[in-house]
């Protein structure tokens, strides 16, 4: 657990900021896309992104250790939502930095030796991770990007009202969830390592972020102690909302979807591809068991999904037919 202290000074000079920027939202977006189970609102992103990096994204992959800590290209690229501007500030990054943030990296055998021309600022290695990152960020954040500025700025607006109507800890309140505790004048953040942290002044900046869904995480300007820290914030995307923000650029087959279905049907498809009970559709989705009942009707009379009986309770999944449906690139044998 990480322990955040505030001073009455630090109450009065924290603020919140737009984004952690495109670099980190891109880095962020490579490491869910990895991750075995992005959760039912990135369902539909996750399917339009699958297969379309293959070897670009390796320069980014290999700054993802198993183990460990993670480089924080934040502090590298910095927070602009430009992808060119960070990566001119990435390759611009003074080599004390590039010291600080790599030392503690355990990269894996294979990329120790890579990982030493990064430190050593070798120009041809920097270009690589460069051109992966503008490759990674065209492909899983550029096609989106507006309208995930659009639904930051959306949660930013509302944090801001927070901190309106009741002040900052009222606003640290509302952030507050099973990973961070308002405990005053502590904040609490889950995390896997013990630390204390001292704002002593400089008060927080308190960024959300769309691809960051682990947990929030605490950055620190390393060569600048005196600047803020930024607390980056995931933000809480259901289901629906996630079908309506991935629902253009390179997502045609998820807008189709939803104009073959309707939006709700389309997300119960989506979210019962793992197998879902009605009453579980219902809570992820927002919607009352009854909806879902008479949607899963119809969607099983259409053969997209099945339905079993487990003691009380039923399971739905999802059909073969249903299955090519939400992912094109399968096959129906």
């Amino acid at each position: 657990m990480k322990r955040i202290h505030f001073t009455a000074q630090d109450l009065m000079r924290t603020r919140v900021a737009a984004t952690i920027g495109a670099a980190a939202e891109t880095l962020d977006s490579v490491k869910l896309l990895r991750a075995p189970d992005a959760g039912l609102a990135f369902r539909r992103w996750q399917v339009s992104v699958r297969g379309r990096l293959d070897e670009r994204m390796r320069p980014l992959a290999a700054l993802l250790p198993p183990l460990g800590p993670e480089v924080d290209v934040w502090s590298l690229a910095g927070d602009s939502p430009c992808i060119e501007e960070a990566v001119d500030r990435l390759l611009g990054a003074p080599r004390e930095l590039l010291r600080v943030e790599f030392e503690h990296i355990r990269f894996r055998p294979a990329h120790r030796s890579w990982a030493r021309n990064l430190v050593d600022g070798d120009r041809e290695t920097w270009l690589q991770v460069a051109a992966a990152l503008r490759a990674c960020h065209g492909v899983t954040v550029a096609p989106h990007w507006d309208r995930v500025r659009a639904h930051l700025a959306d949660v930013r607006v509302a944090l801001v009202n927070a901190m309106a109507e009741g002040g900052v800890e009222h606003l640290l309140k509302t952030l507050c969830g099973p990973a961070l505790r308002w405990r005053p004048p502590v904040l609490e953040l889950d995390h896997p390592h013990e630390a204390d942290v001292h704002l002593d002044g400089r008060g927080l900046v308190i960024a959300p972020t769309m691809f960051s869904t682990r947990r929030a995480e605490l950055l620190h300007p390393v060569l600048d102690p005196a600047r803020a820290p930024v607390l980056a914030v995931p933000t809480d995307l259901d289901a629906v909302a996630g079908s309506a923000l991935w629902g253009g650029g390179d997502t045609s087959t998820g807008q189709a979807l939803e104009e073959l279905l309707g939006r709700t049907r389309a997300a119960i498809l989506e979210a019962a591809a793992d197998g879902r009970g009605t009453t579980d559709l219902a809570r992820r989705l927002g919607i009352s068991p009854a909806t879902v009942s008479h949607h899963t009707a119809v969607l099983r009379n259409a053969g997209l999904l099945a339905t079993r009986r487990e003691g009380k309770a039923v399971l739905h999944t999802v059909t073969p037919l249903g299955t090519a449906l939400l992912d094109p690139g399968s096959r129906l044998l």
